[in-house]
């Protein structure tokens, strides 16, 4: 049956577009190679990372969404969306292998007339240097000519509501000025504004631009929160005064590391190095070595070893109030503890299940119960369903790495 729209990759970026696109009344099918979340899709169930609710992906599926594992549905769409996971290879570069596989099976199946799209993140010059000669070399079809090509780079604030698919402005850059416009005119079917840049080189670097400047902040701020402890500065009334301030800073705030898709990229092709955006990184990496460091000297301040210290670590997400555990800084968390002989537990209302190292990490059932027993009590995430107050009444001793329990009621990074 024929299609509006294929989404191509089920992740993080392809779910939500494909959401908003049946929502606003676009006929729309799902391909992944992967037939397992194909299959939960097609069975009403949410995915695993807690992006979309049950009764989301029902309205998704009576609105007429397909998901499907079957390539041949790919020659029947007038647009087709590229989404892809391209994390950072061992080069400090995105890995493109998803991205090209998809193009090949949308190549050998491309009609003339067709809008293709790229979403994923990618280093500047892969729409144009990668996409482009293996969607041409597998279809016989001319870029510009014969099919609209065209940058987007993927804009999503999981669980953030303000700002939805439909009011979140979007980033366009097409091959040619009529490439720009039929991308355009197919965004512009689900969100308020578009953006059109000069190109596709000038679209991905703005994605490129965008995470960079989310990393090298957040490791301002955590650079800031070691410095303020040492001091014995309060850095959490530093930030609320410094906000403020009308012009010239956004507030961001520390952690004990960064989680989240939107990986740094720091390496650019063949090019030189971001070296302030690499230095970002390094920072970065050394939160949850950070945050040990303050778990040993907390224990040991107050006459314990962190040798068979019962440790119980609270909210193992990458983000509040969802179930995503990409990048979470909470494993390697785990896996430190436990090298130093460390007793861990853990606590998240939306994991039921955690395992480091492919073991098991016990669960508490009671929060207050298990804070109140365990020797050490971490705060990782604050999800909206912790009672703070009530947990700094029941924990021995309490570390709150993201600065949110009442003043003077815990131990802050």
């Amino acid at each position: 049956m024929p299609a509006d729209l294929a989404v191509i990759g089920l992740g993080h970026l392809g779910l939500p577009l494909a959401q908003a696109a049946t929502a606003a009344g676009i006929d729309t099918i799902g391909y992944d190679t992967d037939p397992r979340p194909v299959a939960e899709l097609a069975a009403g169930r949410p995915p695993v990372d807690g992006s979309l609710t049950a009764s989301e992906i029902r309205r998704m599926l009576s609105g007429g969404f397909r998901p499907t594992t079957n390539p041949t549905e790919l020659g029947r769409v007038r647009t087709a969306v590229i989404c892809t996971p391209t994390p950072v290879g061992t080069d400090r570069t995105p890995d493109l292998t998803a991205v090209a596989e998809a193009a090949r099976a949308l190549a050998a199946r491309l009609r003339p007339n067709t809008t293709v799209l790229l979403e994923s993140p990618v280093h500047p010059g892969t729409t144009e240097d990668v996409l482009r000669p293996l969607l041409e070399e597998g279809s016989g079809l001319t870029a510009g000519r014969d099919f609209h090509l065209a940058y987007s780079p993927g804009r999503l604030d999981p669980g953030n509501r303000a700002h939805d698919f439909a009011h979140t402005p979007r980033v366009i850059g097409g091959l040619t000025p009529a490439c720009t416009e039929s991308a355009a005119a197919f965004y512009g079917r689900l969100t308020d504004k578009v953006v059109r840049a000069r190109g596709t080189r000038e679209a991905e670097t703005v994605k490129v631009l965008e995470t960079n400047f989310r990393h090298v902040n957040i490791a301002l701020v955590n650079e800031m929160a070691v410095l303020c402890h040492d001091l014995g500065v309060d850095l959490w009334d530093v930030i609320r005064c410094a906000e403020t301030k009308p012009f010239g800073f956004q507030a961001f705030r520390p952690g004990p590391g960064v989680g989240g898709h939107g990986v740094p990229v720091d390496t650019i092709g063949p090019h030189r190095p971001l070296r302030l955006v690499e230095l970002a990184g390094q920072v970065n990496e050394r939160m949850p070595q950070y945050v040990i460091q303050r778990c040993a000297t907390l224990l040991n301040e107050h006459g314990k070893s962190a040798r068979g210290a019962r440790v119980l670590l609270l909210g193992v997400t990458y983000k509040p109030d969802l179930a995503d555990q990409e990048g979470s800084p909470a494993t390697e968390i785990a896996r430190r503890l436990m090298d130093m002989g460390a007793v861990v537990s853990y606590h998240d209302p939306y994991v039921a299940d955690w395992r480091v190292r492919d073991l098991p990490v016990p669960r508490a059932d009671s929060l207050y119960e298990a804070a109140a027993a365990a020797d050490l009590t971490v705060l990782l995430q604050q999800h909206r369903t912790y009672d703070l107050q009530g947990l700094a009444v029941k924990a021995q001793l309490l570390l709150d790495t993201r600065g949110v329990t009442p003043a003077g009621a815990a131990h802050r990074l």
